[in-house]
């Protein structure tokens, strides 16, 4: 096993959330739309639905509103028009994206919130999350055991405006901190970006040429700190992700 990159593989350890069965009408559409492409995690989850709502007889249109809460709301005021029948959505900030549910539950579309959670009830249909603050201990476990239980480490965030973000977090620091030998030297958020994972990940090796080990929040952001580390040559670091996408899984 590749000891410098580990992932969690814990996407859908637990699923938390009711959904509501959709029936099948022909020509009916459902719009999916989630963040950028760019991030393999967002790809899966939307073709996961596209083929599960045409499998059902649905249309689909498949959409990215790229984190950008103003494209979201357009986006979602857009496929209403169309006369979308539902919208899965996987939104762009747990407070600012409750007023693209609501104008569309206003409109009579009901939507199915995937991965991200909104700072509302009764908005939704459903809510459909993996639990991750179980998976974040699960990984801070692993990560603590690579490392031996000690050593100086870095922890790359997603968006601050993302709950999940912060959830993550929390379950990591839930175990490591009680691990008084584990030393944190910085924490930055890379707002689950690889590229700018790999340009933090840079600078905090210049400024912390000791450390042993980088937790991320995701694992496009610990495969942007691993491509860091090997322009380096450190192949002594340990990182650990989140998410279990098939790029980190092929490099275990």
């Amino acid at each position: 096993m590749n000891r410098t990159l580990l992932s969690t593989l814990l996407a859908g350890v637990m699923l938390v959330g009711a959904g509501a069965a959709l029936p099948a009408q022909a020509k009916d559409l459902v719009a999916i739309i989630t963040p950028s492409f760019d991030n393999p995690f967002f790809k899966a989850e939307a073709d996961g639905a596209k083929a599960r709502a045409e499998q059902l007889g649905y249309d689909t249109i498949v959409l990215s509103h790229d984190d950008d809460n103003s494209k979201q709301l357009q986006l979602v005021d857009s496929v209403v028009a169309r006369g979308a029948k539902a919208i899965i959505l996987d939104n762009a900030g747990s407070d600012a994206s409750v007023a693209a549910v609501e104008a569309a539950k206003k409109a009579g579309v009901p939507s199915f919130l995937i991965d991200r959670e909104i700072n509302a009830t009764g908005v939704a249909v459903s809510q459909i999350v993996s639990n991750n603050y179980q998976g974040a201990q699960l990984g801070a476990q692993e990560f603590v055991k690579q490392m031996g239980e000690k050593g100086a480490y870095v922890e790359l965030t997603g968006r601050d405006a993302d709950v999940n973000a912060h959830i993550r977090s929390k379950g990591y620091h839930d175990v490591m901190d009680d691990y008084p030998d584990m030393k944190m030297l910085a924490t930055q958020s890379a707002n689950w970006s690889q590229p700018e994972a790999f340009t933090k990940m840079e600078a905090m090796l210049q400024a912390h040429p000791d450390l042993k080990g980088v937790i991320a929040g995701n694992d496009t952001m610990a495969m942007g700190a691993q491509a860091a580390l090997k322009a380096a040559n450190r192949s002594d670091v340990i990182v650990v992700g989140f998410d279990g996408s098939n790029d980190v899984r092929d490099q275990v």
